[in-house]
């Protein structure tokens, strides 16, 4: 593969961090640096220098409009996200934050994960809303962790995605893993990690459908990637190959995908706890408009 993908991959970086990295000279390959669309195979000897890392984003308190608390006791604060807010700082994101939000409203969560997502057991795409669980206790940031890790949480979403899917409902299992040219995005890949997801569809209109899904994995961009590679993009994804029109008809600036349920054992009393999102207006108002032109 090419020098610039070689290195993308065995580091993780950005395609456009490798290439950065070898056209700056320190990406060698057999001790003399090389442009980044040449050829490499085994048996090379690939020397990289990477960069310092960057330090960690900071945590600002900040209230965070439209973020509700559902529930909260010692061990957990469940919360309902509105579109626009990261689920923790990140590098280049200076927009609001989950844990930013809560730290706002007093809120104490657990210690545990890097300084800047600090008891984060699991993440929503900004563009994402819906519910989302955070840790407040050590324990339960260990329990939750676990849970998500070994699939033992029950995640379920809505999307309304292009056309109308064949089968009805079923099962998509393929792996999942950077785009090989475009920042920022994700797809169904050979080289990726399994993923797999479920879905049912609800409702069927003239151009969409409404479909529950069941996330068996956490692959990050999951169910938009899923769907995309279908030819069914979720409606106003146009990082994904949504159709521009049809969004704009439905006033929709963002993907219809919401974090409706999420269903687990409570890391202390060992109860089923379940928890449900009602759609925020943008996405009711969307449903509401396809369901009157069918």
């Amino acid at each position: 593969m090419r020098l610039d993908q070689a290195v993308s991959r065995l580091f993780g970086l950005s395609r456009t961090a490798a290439a950065t990295l070898v056209e700056s000279g320190d990406a060698l390959v057999d001790g003399i640096p090389r442009p980044k669309s040449d050829k490499v195979s085994a048996g090379a000897w690939l020397e990289v220098t990477l960069p310092a890392p960057a330090a960690a984003p900071a945590l600002v308190a900040e209230p965070v409009h439209g973020l509700r608390v559902i529930y909260s006791d010692d061990d957990i604060v469940v919360v309902d996200k509105p579109v626009g807010v990261a689920a923790h700082p990140s590098p280049g994101w200076t927009g609001p934050t989950v844990v930013g939000g809560l730290a706002a409203m007093g809120q104490n969560v657990a210690t545990s994960g890097a300084a800047e997502r600090q008891g984060v057991v699991h993440r929503l795409d900004v563009g994402t809303t819906g519910i989302m669980v955070v840790a407040k206790s050590e324990t339960a940031y260990s329990a939750l962790k676990r849970a998500f890790k070994e699939r033992e949480v029950d995640k379920r979403y809505h999307a309304v995605v292009q056309g109308h899917l064949d089968p009805l409902r079923g099962t998509i299992d393929a792996p999942i893993d950077r785009h090989p040219t475009a920042d920022y995005r994700f797809a169904v890949m050979s080289t990726g990690k399994p993923s797999v997801t479920h879905y049912d569809t609800v409702e069927a209109f003239r151009s969409a459908s409404l479909v529950d899904v069941k996330l068996e994995t956490g692959r990050t961009h999951q169910i938009r990637v899923h769907f995309s590679a279908l030819r069914h993009p979720c409606v106003g994804d146009q990082q994904y190959g949504a159709d521009p029109t049809l969004a704009a008809r439905l006033g929709l600036t963002r993907q219809w995908l919401h974090a409706r349920e999420l269903s687990f054992l409570h890391p202390r009393t060992l109860d089923e706890v379940r928890f449900v999102s009602d759609y925020p207006d943008d996405l009711q108002r969307a449903l509401s408009m396809l369901q009157d032109a069918s």
